[in-house]
């Protein structure tokens, strides 16, 4: 089996993005507001931790948009459209004189 192969065949077994642990927690120091969350992204034993202002229902509604985000873009582009140049505006005929 080529590298080529069994990158698509790990790309196709690997689990989708999914949101993990959304917390309150105090607002960082540098942080303005009164509300923040710490949230994680997980795909496998892969994490992303992040932070992000508002409440807990705000900020996983955030995240599954990021979530949702990240696994459209990991089923790479489908449906592509093709493009077709427009035809070309027909020459004037000049009358016979």
């Amino acid at each position: 089996m080529n590298k080529v192969d069994t990158a698509t065949r790990l790309n196709e077994e690997a689990p989708p993005f999914s949101i993990g642990i959304i917390e309150s927690m105090a607002p960082p120091i540098e942080g303005a507001g009164k509300y923040w969350c710490r949230y994680t992204i997980v795909q496998g034993s892969n994490t992303i931790n992040g932070y992000r202002q508002g409440g807990v229902k705000a900020v996983k509604k955030a995240v599954g948009e990021i979530v949702a985000d990240m696994n459209q873009r990991r089923m790479g582009k489908r449906g592509r459209v093709h493009l077709t140049p427009p035809s070309k505006p027909k020459a004037i005929q000049k009358p016979a004189s």
